[in-house]
């Protein structure tokens, strides 16, 4: 644990000096770490007050196990992966009615049933019978039921029931009070007696297509393209095992203690589910990509009880204890944020899944449990941007949590960016090597050029293909603003710029164009598209101010016209300063550099109440 810390705290170090550099603008006051003792606090009160409300409970079901990593995880936390597969069609014993097809025969030693759709004629007269088989050298007692779940055009129309290994045969085995028969352990190995014993899943495999092929049941054998789910952090292929773990229900309804979610009424009945649909389908959350909203509904109408226990060393401990007997049968469950009083407690000893303590940091963060004054002010926030593959795993959840403990949304506006990928198209790994470390290209290029070239050309929501050329190509942009920002400040020494001259009718049409520039720039801020704001302060800037309006003015400056040169000044140093305070959200660090100068060189040229950093100005106004 002392090691995992150490390197968690590392990393930590990497991670923030990464952010800082890029620019980001945050209040470093208020840093906090999901162990620390405050989140600490909010976790435990969240965990305890669900399980109160009946929300939290324990039990057994299939769940997504990582055989390598040893551990349970999401949905949300497998890849698939496709994949060529075999297509097995067999019948399981020569006097058994019914064939059926599978990709993994080997959990066939674990099946108790063979699902057909009611409506079937094929199969109508065999609905309810009870057969008893040896297969692979395993008895199995397969019965015949009925489920309008089984589709009647794939493959053979019915299916083999494997309740252990497989969700929709788990809800199918419930739904018909089927038994439930585990055949592969926590190894993804097989447990049952005979030749298949302690084999490895794909070797069992093998072993009862050869089962099959020489007692002549093997009826067909097809290749098919099939999706694998992988475990995103181990690779392995996931087992779906029956394990007692800890859920959240979705699907039972609680009363709503208070509300201020539109559409959801203060002391209403409804289901987490239900509370996740209402939040964004009635606008208190705005998800305004239409692409995300769908992925997010569709997500939300399939979602399944959320196991939340974890067995690894690292994160929040689940509250929960437990007295047992000398066989080990628990007489007495206590849960609370403290451990509880007297001898003979043991805590579980899960750990909580680390999106569980995530989902609270809108409010964790401002003081929650506690009804501080930070909480009042800045709860609902107004506006979340995190990656498309993270909409599942974090927003939704923080929509869950944030609804239920506080009656309100998380956040207001919910604006979904895509991955930055590599010039193949892929996603950075470790294991390719094509990743590449920000604090590099900073170093070569500079932060502001970074951010431009993983800005422009690339709408939000959609994948940034990483291009290093285009990196320094918006280097060269930020020595072109300095070496404009130099020629008009030189070009303006003695000026007084609080005195606006007699200008022309150029020089009213010139700043007519940066007005223009200023309504376009903000309206595409204010609705989300900031490539598009980049790219026209790119293009204004470099081909408009630097290569015809500075060599136009130019010759006024030159000349002996002091009221023609004054003019200039005065044009060129309100375009200047329009320009950086249009580029600084874009560039912060030339563009804040600069600003520091010319308020230095040029304080006239300021408002007395006007700051002189560049971050915290007001945003320019039409002229």
């Amino acid at each position: 644990m002392r090691r995992v810390k150490a390197f968690a705290l590392d990393h930590e170090h990497i991670i923030l000096s990464q952010i800082k550099k890029l620019g980001a603008s945050l209040d470093w006051s208020r840093y906090a770490y999901t162990l620390d003792a405050p989140r600490y606090t909010a976790v435990m009160t969240a965990f305890k007050t669900m399980y109160d409300a009946g929300l939290i409970y324990r039990g057994h079901r299939i769940v997504n196990w990582d055989p390598k990593g040893q551990t349970v995880i999401s949905d949300d936390e497998t890849v698939y992966e496709e994949r060529t597969a075999k297509l097995y069609t067999f019948r399981y014993s020569k006097d058994f009615p019914i064939p059926i097809s599978t990709t993994r025969p080997e959990t066939k030693v674990g099946d108790t049933a063979v699902a057909v759709h009611p409506d079937d004629t094929r199969y109508k007269q065999y609905i309810g019978k009870e057969y008893d088989i040896v297969f692979c050298d395993v008895p199995i007692h397969i019965k015949i039921v009925a489920d309008e779940s089984v589709e009647q055009e794939f493959g053979t129309g019915a299916l083999g029931v494997t309740p252990a290994h497989s969700m929709i045969d788990w809800e199918i085995a419930q739904r018909h009070k089927l038994p439930v028969v585990q055949v592969i352990n926590e190894y993804a190995k097989m447990t049952v007696e005979g030749p298949l014993n302690n084999k490895k899943v794909g070797e069992a495999r093998e072993l009862v297509v050869e089962w099959l092929k020489k007692h002549d049941l093997l009826e067909k054998e097809e290749e098919v393209k099939q999706n694998v789910s992988t475990a995103e952090r181990t690779g392995a292929v996931i087992e779906p095992l029956p394990k007692l773990q800890w859920f959240v229900a979705v699907d039972r309804p609680f009363t709503m203690g208070h509300s201020e979610i539109t559409g959801i009424e203060t002391g209403s009945s409804l289901t987490l589910k239900e509370l996740m649909r209402l939040a964004v389908k009635n606008g208190s959350v705005q998800m305004p990509q239409e692409r995300f909203s769908k992925s997010y509904f569709h997500w939300v109408e399939n979602l399944h009880d959320w196991c939340i226990s974890r067995q690894i060393w690292f994160g929040h401990r689940i509250p929960v204890w437990y007295k047992k007997d000398s066989d080990g049968v628990v007489l007495e469950t206590y849960c609370g944020v403290e451990a509880p009083q007297g001898e003979g407690w043991e805590q579980d000893s899960d750990v909580l899944d680390t999106w569980f303590s995530s989902a609270l940091w809108t409010f964790s963060t401002l003081g929650w449990p506690e009804k501080t004054t930070d909480l009042k002010q800045f709860h609902p926030t107004s506006f979340m941007s995190p990656a498309y593959e993270i909409l599942n795993l974090w927003v939704s959840r923080m929509i869950l949590m944030s609804g239920f403990h506080l009656g309100q949304a998380p956040f207001k506006t919910v604006l979904i960016h895509g991955l930055v990928r590599d010039k193949q198209g892929r996603k950075f790994s470790k294991s390719i090597g094509n990743g590449v470390d920000p604090l590099d290209m900073i170093e070569k290029y500079g932060a502001d050029a970074l951010r431009m070239g993983l800005l422009v050309g690339t709408a939000i929501g959609n994948d940034v293909s990483f291009d290093e050329n285009k990196i320094k190509g918006y280097k060269h942009f930020a020595n072109k603003i300095w070496n404009a920002a130099r020629f008009v400040l030189t070009n303006a020494e003695g000026a007084d710029l609080s005195v606006k001259p007699l200008l022309t009718q150029r020089d009213e049409e010139i700043l007519a164009e940066l007005d223009t520039l200023i309504k376009t720039t903000t309206e595409h801020v204010e609705a989300f598209r900031l490539h598009l704001a980049a790219e026209e302060l790119y293009g204004y800037f470099w081909h408009i101010f630097a290569d015809i309006i500075i060599e136009e003015q130019k010759k006024r400056l030159m000349g002996g016209d002091e009221r023609e040169k004054a003019a200039a000044q005065f044009v060129l140093w309100n375009i200047l300063r329009t320009s950086i305070t249009l580029l600084h959200p874009f560039m912060p660090f030339v563009t804040e550099e600069l600003w520091g100068i010319m308020h230095t060189v040029h304080p006239e040229a300021f408002a007395k109440n006007e700051k002189n950093l560049l971050m915290v100005s007001s945003w320019p106004l039409l002229s």
